[in-house]
């Protein structure tokens, strides 16, 4: 069982979140606040609730202390969401002696920013000495990072069990419901799209879904890897060679399970992945040898749109096409705009490219739910326990 924040009793106690603060920087400026306003719910009700608020996050792959990977833009970021009435102080450090009298002097309405956890090899490396350290911070600890869920470091780990009390924040309690519903009690009929580059990627994504959907929509590049098993000309097209006899196993599983495997019938194809590309349409699954698909074509974008439209249920992970460049991003678009359109269905983006592709063309606000992690969605998806979630149950 896992308790969420509004379980617990929080006046005047030290209430550690660890949120994920992990955002794109251009110099000294945010340039993607996304990550920060999803954690304002669960800033905002333990503020609410009387706590004294720690806030603890990593910011990309420092090699140690560099003021370049400082959090100090993503707190500058923070305080202008809050306004005026919470004052948002940056620690120096995210453990040590100053870092506790500064918790020690936290007074209501104040909210205190860890310095970058990665600063110290030690939280990456799960050190239960540094575990323990930050727990020596908390009370309470509150865990809203969901997109470092699948990993086991010291804050969304191995400090936990050092902590008298835990809970996930609300954007965890919104993820876990989401993503656990699909897994778990999905309404049918149930659609599933993958799509991105590798098939090597998503094998257990598939392995996990095919006995659960009743049809499996597959675009993207891992999309040749299937249809070449199958006997289509892929052109120049990236095809994983290694990968082929699980491609065929997959087919037959799906032929067993009597699910529907809907790949591409064309495709829209060019002669090199970039902007500089040609463009043209297949008028069927097959490529020509000078050429390599890079989105779906408009017959594909059809019968997928229709099952689409069918579903009570949809998830998606992975892009359709080479959608970073407009040319080929039409086929993203469509499944984005299928989904967005269905309302009477639960849609759910599973993080990665395909959140950022929804969010881009303007979709985002319209999906039941999409998932602030890539690869912790992923593995979500592919059943696997994660720690961050295992590591908040309470008998």
């Amino acid at each position: 069982m896992i308790r969420y924040i509004d379980d617990l009793q929080m006046t005047g106690k030290r209430v550690f979140i660890r949120v994920d603060f992990n955002v794109p920087l251009e110099g000294r400026r945010v340039t993607d606040d996304t990550r920060i306003r999803e954690a304002l719910p669960t800033i905002r009700r333990a503020l609410e609730l009387g706590g004294k608020v720690i806030l603890a996050s990593h910011l990309g792959r420092p090699k140690g202390p560099d003021p370049k990977l400082s959090l100090e833009p993503a707190a500058t970021r923070l305080a202008d969401l809050l306004g005026p009435k919470h004052e948002v102080i940056l620690a120096d450090d995210c453990v040590g002696d100053a870092v506790k009298k500064q918790v020690k002097e936290l007074k209501e309405g104040q909210i205190l920013v860890l310095e970058n956890l990665r600063f110290h090899k030690e939280e990456e490396a799960n050190d239960e000495a540094f575990a323990r350290e930050l727990a020596s911070l908390a009370d309470v600890y509150v865990n809203d990072a969901f997109g470092t869920a699948h990993r086991a470091h010291a804050s969304t780990a191995g400090m936990v069990p050092f902590v008298k009390e835990k809970a996930a924040g609300l954007l965890m309690k919104k993820e876990i419901e989401y993503l656990g519903r699909v897994l778990k009690s999905p309404e049918k009929p149930f659609v599933a799209i993958l799509g991105g580059a590798k098939v090597s990627d998503k094998i257990k994504v598939i392995e996990n879904l095919l006995p659960k959907v009743d049809a499996l929509l597959i675009g993207g590049a891992m999309a040749y890897t299937f249809l070449k098993v199958q006997g289509a000309e892929v052109g120049k097209s990236r095809v994983e060679e290694d990968k082929l006899p699980l491609a065929t196993k997959i087919l037959e599983a799906a032929q067993r399970l009597k699910t529907s495997i809907v790949l591409p019938v064309d495709h829209v194809v060019g002669n090199e992945p970039s902007e500089k590309s040609s463009k043209q349409e297949t008028p069927d699954r097959n490529i020509p040898a000078d050429m390599m698909g890079l989105d779906i074509g408009p017959k594909t974008r059809a019968q997928f749109t229709q099952h689409i439209r069918n579903a009570k249920t949809v998830v998606w992970n992975g892009p359709m096409g080479l959608f970073e460049v407009e040319k080929f991003a039409e086929g993203t678009r469509v499944v984005a705009e299928a989904m967005a359109n269905n309302r009477g269905a639960v849609t759910v983006i599973g993080g990665g490219d395909s959140a950022a592709a929804v969010q881009q063309m303007g979709y985002g606000d319209k999906m039941s739910h999409v998932s602030t992690g890539g690869g912790a969605s992923l593995e979500f998806l592919e059943g696997i326990q994660l720690p961050g979630i295992k590591a908040l149950e309470t008998k």
